[in-house]
Order: C-alpha cells, then sequence, then structure tokens
C-alpha cells in the first residue's frame, strides 16, 4: 500500500485549526499507563458494578477511582466513566451513589445513553460534565438539540455519519461533537441493536452484546438459496481505520476522536493511540496525513478484520462488508503455494521473522489454523532469521499444530503476531521515565535585590509559583541570561512535563546560582504535583436524588377498556386491521407515496391513523419529516428526538416509539415533557423489568407492544445493495429491495426477514414473532390502556386472526395461554416468549 497523503481543505490563513482531543480505550491499569505514554488526552473505562456497555471488559472497582483520577490529572489526562446502558427505576439510587462516588473521586465526566440517566446525574452534580453516549442514537444538529435539555457537555455521533454529514452537524451545533476513528464497527446503530436481546435474553443495551453479527449467514432471495460462494459473513463490517480522514476531521470542527477498544490489550492501546497522536500533530503542522505500510501493518498486527474508512467516506456498501470473515486477520503475507514436510512455501507481500504468529485462512476464509514461525530458509535452503517482502521462501510451523491435510493451496496466509513489535510497544509504558508530558510555560522574573520568582502555566491554564530564599545578589562576572535559565529550568526529565514557552524579565545584571535554579525546578515541580493531586471540589447531593429516583404518584383513572393498535407494513394489512374494528393504525411503509392512500382508506373506515417515521434522522433528511404534514394524519409514531420535537410543533399528537429506549420512570417523563403523549416500553425490559417500569409512573403514559417481530439489526448498511447489486449505494444500487423479498438464514436454519425503509436503512427481523400475552392481565390490572401487535409479512388473513385473537384477549375472553394455541393452530405463527419471558433462554444460535 502506498505512503498516503491528505491535504487539508482550507486554504485560508485565516483559520484557526484546534486539535481534537485523543481518546483511548481502557479496560485496566496498564491500558490507562499505556493510553497516557503514547499521547491521549483522554481516556474512557467501565466500572465493575455494571452500568456500562463492556460488561465482559475488565473494567475498574468504585475504590480505584481516586487514584485513578489522581493519576490522570497529574498527567494532564482526563478521564470519563462509561455509563452507557439502560437502567431499570430499581437500579436508579444503586446508580445514584456510583454517580456520587465518580463525581467526588474528580473525574472528568460520565457518558451516558439513558436520558433518565443523564437527569439523574443532574440532580446529584451539576459540575459532573454528561457526554451523551453514541448509543443516545444522535445523528443530526437537530436530534442533538432536543438532547441538549438534558446538560449535555458533548456528543458522541453515530458511527454512520460521513465527514460531510458530520460537517453539517458541527456547523449547526455549538455542541462539541465527538465521533469514533478506529476500531470495531457494529452493523447495526448502537442502542437500536436488539439481536442479543431477541435471540437470547442477552441485551447490547445492557452491556451483553452477544456480537451475531460475527455469524455467518445465508442468502435468500424470493425463496431461493442465492450462493454467494465464500461470502457468508454478510452483516461483519471490516474495522474503522480512519487515519486518512484526520485533516478533514480537524476542519469540519470535531472535538475529540476516540478509539473503540475496552476490551483490547494494553498493546493495541499503545499501538493505536501513538500512531493517532502522530496523525493528530503532523495534520496540525502540515495539514497532512502520512501514513506508510510499516505504519499500516503495525495497526493490523495489534488488531484487525480489515481495514476500512467505514462511513467516514461514505456508504460504499461492499468495501464495508466484503463478507470472507469476521475474525481478526493480521497482515496478509501472501499465499500457500506448496506444502511439504511441515513447510509453506510463499511468495511474502509483508515481512516476516522467526517467532512471528501466522494464521492459514481455512475454506470459506473463517476457519483458520495457526502456528508460530519456527524455521525460514530461502530456495537455496540457507535458513534466514527474518526476510522482507517480495521474498520467496519456505515457512516452518510447530510440530503438529497444523493439520496439513486440510491446508488448501492458494490459501491465504496471514501474520497475525509480532513479538518484537509488541516488546517494543510493551517498552513505551513499562518504564519509570513518562513519555508523555504536559507543557509548562514559565516565566522568571530575576531582579537583583529581590528573590527568584518562577511561575508556570499548565495547558489547562492552571498556575502555580515557586520564589526563592533570598535576594539576588548582583553579579561580577556573569549574570543570568535567557539561554541558561531555560537550560536549567528546562531539566525536567524523570518529571511528567517539559519546558515550552519561556519569558523572562531580567533586571540589575542579577546573579542566579546553580543550586537555586535547581531548587526552585524541584519545587515548582513538587507544587505542582501536589496541586494536581488535590480532586476539584464538588457538591453532591444522593439525598434529593433519592427521593427523584422515587415511583412519581399520580392520580389516574382506570381506563373503561383496554384499547389496541395495530402497526401495518402493508396496505392490506392496514385494510384488514381497520375492518377488524382496532382503536388505532399505524401506518411504516417503505414508499411513502402510498401513505396518502392508507390516510384516506383509515379516515374512510373511521379509524384513527398514525405515520411511523424513520428510526435515524441524518443531516439533510428533514424532508422526510415536512412531507408528513401534507398527509394530516391523527398521530406521529415519532422513533427519533427530532421527529419527536417536529411533531410537537405541527401534529396534535405525537406518541414515542419504542426505538427511544425507555426503561425507567424518568426517562419517560423527559419524552412527555418534549412533547409524547404515550412513550413505547423498551423492548429491552422482560416480564418483571415491565412491570417495575409500569408501577414507577402513571400507566396512561404508556404503549405496550405485546405482538411483534423483533427487529433484530437495524443498519446503515444495506445488505440488497451489498450482495445482490452491482452498484455500493443508494445512488447506483437499482433498488434491488423494491424488486426482491430476502431473508437471512441463521445457523440454525431460521429465516430473517430483511427490509429496507424510506431512507434506504436495512432491519433483520426475528424471523419467529413474540408475544406477551401472558403478562397482558397484569398490566391490564396495574391500569395500562394501549397494547400494540406489529405486523410485519402477514396477509390479509393471518392479519385479521391475529388481530381477533388479540381483541379477545385484551377483552377477558381468552387467556395468554389461548392465545399461544390458537395463533399455532390458525396460521402456524411460531410465537415465542421472548424478551417478556420470567425464564430466560440461553442464546441458541451462539
Amino acid at each position: 500500500m502506498p505512503t498516503m497523503h491528505t491535504p487539508l481543505i482550507p486554504a485560508d490563513p485565516a483559520y484557526v485549526r484546534k486539535a481534537p482531543e485523543l481518546l483511548a480505550p481502557a479496560g485496566d491499569w496498564q491500558c490507562v499507563k499505556a493510553a497516557i505514554e503514547n499521547g491521549a488526552d483522554a481516556i474512557y473505562f467501565g466500572l465493575d458494578c455494571g452500568f456500562n456497555a463492556r460488561y465482559r471488559a475488565q473494567n475498574f472497582g468504585i475504590s480505584d477511582l481516586p487514584e485513578l483520577s489522581k493519576t490522570l490529572r497529574g498527567r494532564g489526562v482526563k478521564g470519563y466513566v462509561t455509563l452507557n446502558t439502560l437502567v431499570f427505576p430499581s437500579e436508579m439510587l444503586a446508580l445514584a451513589k456510583v454517580v456520587e462516588s465518580i463525581a467526588l473521586a474528580g473525574i472528568d465526566a460520565v457518558l451516558v445513553q439513558d436520558f433518565g440517566v443523564a437527569r439523574l446525574v443532574r440532580q446529584i452534580c451539576p459540575e459532573l460534565e454528561i457526554h451523551a453516549s453514541t448509543q443516545m442514537s444522535l445523528t443530526s444538529a437537530e436530534t442533538i438539540a432536543v438532547a441538549a435539555d438534558l446538560g449535555l457537555s458533548r456528543v458522541v455521533v453515530a458511527r454512520e455519519l460521513s465527514i460531510e454529514e458530520i460537517r453539517k452537524i458541527t456547523s449547526a451545533t455549538e455542541m462539541p461533537i465527538e465521533i469514533f476513528i478506529h476500531g470495531a464497527l457494529c452493523v447495526a446503530y448502537s442502542g437500536q441493536c436488539l439481536t442479543s436481546e431477541s435471540l437470547g435474553g442477552r441485551s447490547a443495551n445492557r452491556g451483553q452484546c452477544a456480537q451475531a453479527c460475527r455469524l455467518p449467514y445465508e442468502l435468500v432471495v424470493d425463496g431461493d438459496d442465492h450462493h454467494l460462494g465464500d461470502v457468508k459473513y454478510l452483516l461483519s463490517p471490516q474495522d474503522l481505520a480512519g487515519y486518512a480522514a484526520i485533516p478533514d476531521v480537524i476542519d469540519a470542527g470535531v472535538a475529540s476522536i476516540k478509539i473503540e477498544g475496552r476490551l483490547k490489550t494494553p498493546e493495541y492501546v499503545a499501538n493505536i493511540a501513538g500512531h493517532y497522536r502522530r496523525a493528530i500533530d503532523e495534520a496540525m503542522v502540515s495539514g497532512r496525513v502520512s501514513v506508510d505500510e510499516e505504519a499500516q501493518r503495525e495497526m493490523e498486527l495489534s488488531f484487525s478484520r480489515g481495514f476500512s474508512p467505514g462511513w467516514l467516506s461514505g456508504n460504499d456498501h461492499k468495501r464495508l462488508v466484503p463478507g470472507l470473515t469476521s475474525s481478526k486477520k493480521g497482515v496478509r503475507i501472501g499465499e500457500v503455494l506448496s506444502t511439504s514436510q511441515g513447510e509453506l512455501e510463499v511468495r511474502l507481500e509483508a515481512p516476516v521473522s522467526l517467532g512471528d504468529g501466522l494464521a492459514i485462512a481455512g475454506s470459506g476464509g473463517q476457519d483458520q489454523q495457526g502456528s508460530r514461525i519456527y524455521s525460514i530458509a530461502d530456495q537455496s535452503g540457507e535458513s534466514l532469521k527474518s526476510a522482507d517482502s517480495g521474498s520467496l521462501v519456505r515457512i516452518g510451523l510447530g510440530h503438529g499444530e497444523i493439520d496439513w491435510s486440510e491446508i488448501q493451496l492458494d490459501a491465504v496466509v496471514y501474520k497475525n503476531d509480532d513479538p518484537k513489535l509488541n516488546r517494543r510497544l510493551r517498552m513505551t509504558f513499562s518504564g519509570e521515565d513518562p513519555n508523555g508530558r504536559q507543557t509548562l510555560d514559565m516565566k522568571v522574573v530575576a531582579v537583583a535585590g529581590q528573590p527568584l520568582a518562577v511561575e508556570a502555566r499548565l495547558a489547562g491554564g492552571r498556575t502555580f509559583s515557586a520564589v526563592g530564599d533570598t535576594p539576588l545578589d548582583v553579579a561580577h562576572n556573569r549574570p543570568a541570561d535567557k539561554t541558561v535559565l531555560r537550560e536549567k529550568l528546562g531539566r525536567l526529565g524523570g518529571t511528567p512535563f517539559v519546558l515550552g514557552d519561556l519569558a523572562v524579565k531580567i533586571e540589575g545584571q542579577p546573579m542566579v546560582p546553580m543550586a537555586m535554579l535547581n531548587q526552585i525546578r524541584r519545587s515548582l515541580v513538587e507544587t505542582i504535583q501536589a496541586g494536581l493531586a488535590i480532586p476539584p471540589i464538588r457538591i453532591t447531593s444522593v439525598d434529593s436524588a433519592r427521593t427523584w429516583v422515587a415511583p412519581i404518584v399520580c392520580d389516574v383513572d382506570a381506563p373503561a377498556s383496554p384499547k389496541l393498535s395495530v402497526l401495518c407494513r402493508t396496505m392490506e394489512q392496514l385494510e384488514s386491521a381497520c375492518r377488524v374494528g382496532v382503536d388505532m393504525v399505524y401506518a411504516d411503509f417503505h414508499d411513502v407515496r402510498i401513505y396518502r392512500s392508507a390516510v384516506d382508506l383509515a379516515k374512510d373506515l373511521g379509524t384513527p391513523i398514525g405515520i411511523a417515521t424513520v428510526r435515524m434522522q441524518k443531516p439533510a433528511e428533514m424532508g422526510l419529516l415536512r412531507v408528513l404534514t401534507r398527509l394530516a394524519p391523527d398521530v406521529i409514531l415519532a422513533r427519533n428526538l427530532a421527529a419527536i420535537d417536529f411533531a410537537r410543533q405541527n401534529f396534535e399528537h405525537v406518541i414515542a416509539d419504542f426505538s427511544l429506549n425507555v426503561t425507567n420512570h424518568r426517562s419517560a417523563e423527559w419524552l412527555r415533557d418534549q412533547g409524547a403523549a404515550r412513550v413505547t416500553a423498551s423492548y429491552d425490559l422482560n416480564r418483571e423489568q415491565l412491570i417495575d417500569l409500569v408501577d414507577s409512573l402513571p400507566s396512561n403514559w404508556l404503549e405496550v407492544v405485546m405482538h411483534q417481530h423483533m427487529p433484530m439489526f437495524h443498519m446503515e448498511h444495506c445488505v440488497f445493495c451489498a450482495v445482490i447489486s452491482p452498484g455500493t449505494n443508494k445512488t447506483n444500487c437499482g433498488r434491488p429491495c423494491d424488486r426482491h423479498i430476502v431473508q437471512l438464514r441463521d445457523r440454525v436454519g431460521a429465516e430473517h426477514p430483511l427490509q429496507a425503509d424510506v431512507a434506504c436503512r436495512n432491519t433483520l427481523y426475528n424471523a419467529t414473532p413474540q408475544s406477551g400475552a401472558e403478562v397482558v392481565g397484569d398490566l391490564i390490572h396495574r391500569g395500562v390502556e394501549w397494547f400494540r401487535v406489529e405486523m410485519l409479512e402477514e396477509d390479509a388473513a393471518t392479519t385479521k386472526t391475529t388481530l381477533g385473537v388479540y381483541k379477545k384477549l385484551l377483552s377477558g375472553q381468552v387467556t395468554g395461554r389461548e392465545v399461544w394455541q390458537t395463533l399455532n393452530a390458525s396460521n402456524r405463527l411460531g410465537v415465542t416468549r421472548g424478551t417478556l419471558e420470567t425464564q430466560r433462554n440461553p442464546l441458541a444460535i451462539l
């Protein structure tokens, strides 16, 4: 790969560039040190008490916070705690105590997903910064404007945004914006992936993602298998490597760039942070970034499923998901030319050395075999310690470590470990002397007859000073000068500081003894370190939070009878639902042109109708909302914050849908304050958790979906375009989604329907509908009024049958168990209890 040079766009000499913060992951103390010593400006980490989206990471304890915070302050590095999961009402008091500990320890900010959690932080400590996690699904200036009401200090926008879209956001909001720049990519929008929950009760929104996107899937098109050869990892993106985009990121005004990887090693943190530190510094000086082949190989060796720019350069669905593998690959070094006696013959495409780790791809690219390199020989048979690109060599592997009968000619060989590189990376953070240092700008006043005075200023603006014990004498031979002062005061080796600018005031030809300068320097360093060790003074109030997290008590008249709403995805479903006599229909169509007919039909049949918005609203997509004003529906079913705000201003009624992830009463209350008449309970709630939510708020605030095909993956990535179109994105794909019915078959044979919405985003639905029929009686008893059934691909007859059964359930004519039996007998819907079950099943396909 050639050296990459990317020019910075602005040519205006008056343009002021500001370096973005480099934010690195830290799963343990070694990762913290690796991040600090390799130039990170900030780290983010989770706590072992839960409430963070990387449950499997090692994480830190509450008791670690004071020392960790002190360490970070002493090195000029900020620390952010991830509290980025959904929280249930019964957990909020425990979370309040965690927030108090974070605030008092001096941690700089918390990252949150949950609207209610953000409000809780504000209740406990208004001085503690709140950063909106990418799981809050903020994708435009309009969504950010609504969320700003939560008291946010920063927003981590979705990974699915291009640089141009990010630029539109930063130009339309004053909110500091953070983006992901490197690491693993989720194929689904963060906060909108319900796959682990749907398939086995392990919620990604609760930190327990099971990575079903990394599994193989088969493509079914119009009922027939669509063979794709070795392409079978249809939902597994390559890893993001955005180094080439850094100049444009700077130009776009991004405040922080984030490296993914709280499950990764300290060597990974050191490697990636170091390369991005150098890239940022180069871009700030020259407006360019150059990353040569060696640098890219080093990054790939730490972890790589193959690098891509992700969505930063726009949508290229084929590039994003080649589909050949989902595991770590490393660096491609060539293909197997022949095998004999425990050796591979390979024409090298990258250097190798004895001891390196190799992986040999199996059939389909995924079933790899691996070994260390035990010998290298050239064609003459001469043994080598290493070999460079272009060499034709025989590589000897470990005895008994490879099943040679499975090795195919032309199989790709990867180098996936380099012990020398790992040793070099460990050296960057294993020594006593710090690498990453804070710059001290100093001002020295040396006046004869007065004590020597030195003031030091850190980059953040804090100042410290030291003054000599005795007045300075007049020099007879060598008065003090700036050169000597810089040389002596700049001897900061072994400290976490480096001398920057030096301003000097010298009067009366003073003599400054060397011993005095050394003593002043040491005293100044000690003063700075002692000052940095003191956490900021913050006032916290858990007692007020204790009252605030209590259930919201409100006298609500019990509904005369429960009401049934139906979400329809076809006109025949909608007509059938209206004729059955439901209380509300929602239209959720792929083609906006059909909405006029849907509204007219519903009104002719006397049924109130709502229109569902798209789940994500990106820059320049407000037109998808404005078009709805011409249709005059009775209700808007809003799936993002921009839609909530737009509907509040333009329609009489708005319902907040499941995608806004309401799992506690304070989130529901906030959405009500934004204009929502009702909020739909999150799909992340099981039976007990849903009842916990219902018991924490006025029951007429809620709408509960009791039957639906779980929308597992909601993706910017288009599988239609990636595998059944010659195009690369929606501008040239030919819209195969309009002509074909597609399912993805998983490893147990379930065929999950794939659909595209009006914005060309894909949703993969669970093949098996789930029902909460058995909990409906408890919810009615607690005063819940609105219950919803969501159709997917059902025809008119099936729609009528399904709704008839649920109408009987709501009127008390049948039990939940009878619902199962009736549905299974009439239309063979394999109804499961899903996330509303009391006892969860293990993940079936993982």
